[in-house]
């Protein structure tokens, strides 16, 4: 299994338009990733804009990304890239 920490880094957290970007690009990548936000019991699949906006993650909060199957490091080195964007 693939991990990784990735601290937020859009002004917004993923709220609205980032969480949007974040699930749109979670998706395009074809397999199942969950992000949990650090120091929370709660976890969500991160291909369901819901779930990701009901983790309330606020700019400067850590999240872990969790990915299995063919190319999950990269897919999550990706995501992580675009959640430390604080252009997004």
């Amino acid at each position: 299994m693939a991990v990784r920490h990735v601290a937020v880094a859009s002004a917004d957290g993923l709220h609205a338009r980032p969480a949007a970007l974040f699930v749109k690009a979670a998706t395009d990548t074809g397999i199942a990733i969950t992000i949990t936000k650090a120091g929370s019991d709660g976890h969500a699949d991160a291909r369901n804009i819901l779930a990701v906006l009901a983790l309330d993650v606020r700019h400067g909060d850590e999240v872990v990304l969790q990915a299995d199957g063919d190319g999950a490091d990269a897919v999550l080195d990706r995501l992580a890239a675009l959640l430390q964007d604080a252009h997004v």
